[in-house]
């Protein structure tokens, strides 16, 4: 997600649906618990209320449900705006996602996850912006844009195993293959009063990917287990990035 120009009349936007993600997320849970050896390390990190930001890496289509199904609360997750179509789409907004155009700044979409913070709900993002190697090399500037703008802290989460090496981009691992989901301490940018200056930001998301990185490499020795790697046909890349 890029950095938008959102006025703070994001307040006057009531924000996805919660009652359908509270009902459905027990059933999601379940399902995905059933069909992997799930293994969810540091939780305790996910402050039980308040505002937060889960920003996670993103190497495969199981990291989104994994992530909303086992983080300690509901989750209201940004999903790529493809998703949104059929009866899969229907779902998606009945359970309280954000489509997103990742292809242009999407002030509707930022202004969602804004009301969402607001409220005092949790925010899953995805700082790398498309599924591909998963290690936080290259990152958008949306998730320091979301933290400056709310004073939310930030949660880094790296997911291992949700994609086998070699495989393709919309793979999911074998039944009662190990999923890890790695949780981290949480980082609290310093709340910025709008406007925020496009350099605050690009300086503010270049010290989060370090933190991100770092995390990365704490989740993999914790676990023992590396990244797939690249695919051999990732999503393409859109929207301003931010590298070391």
């Amino acid at each position: 997600m890029s950095e938008p120009a959102v006025t703070p009349y994001w307040r006057d936007v009531p924000g996805p649906p919660r009652r359908s993600l509270a009902v459905s997320r027990p059933l999601v849970e379940r399902l995905v618990r059933a069909t992997w050896k799930v293994r969810v390390h540091d939780d305790h990190h996910v402050p039980s209320t308040g505002p937060v930001i889960l920003a996670s890496n993103h190497v495969g289509i199981l990291d989104g449900p994994l992530l909303c199904a086992v983080a300690r609360r509901p989750v209201h997750a940004i999903v790529k705006k493809e998703m949104f179509r059929g009866p899969v789409g229907r779902a998606l907004r009945g359970m309280g996602q954000i489509p997103v155009d990742r292809r242009a700044t999407d002030p509707a979409a930022v202004k969602a996850a804004l009301a969402v913070l607001h409220r005092g709900d949790a925010l899953a993002i995805y700082p790398e912006g498309a599924r591909g190697a998963g290690d936080f090399t290259v990152i958008k500037s949306g998730v320091a844009y979301l933290a400056l703008c709310t004073g939310a802290p930030v949660i880094p989460v790296v997911c291992l195993g949700t994609r086998l090496t070699g495989s393709s981009i919309g793979s999911v691992p074998p039944a009662r293959s190990p999923v890890d989901l790695v949780f981290g301490p949480a980082v609290t940018l310093p709340r910025t009063d709008w406007p925020r200056r496009q350099n605050v930001v690009r300086e503010q998301a270049q010290w989060l990917q370090k933190w991100l990185v770092g995390h990365l490499r704490y989740a993999c020795e914790l676990t023992g287990r590396e990244l797939p790697g690249p695919v051999a046909h990732p999503e393409p890349e859109t929207g301003p990035v931010v590298t070391p």
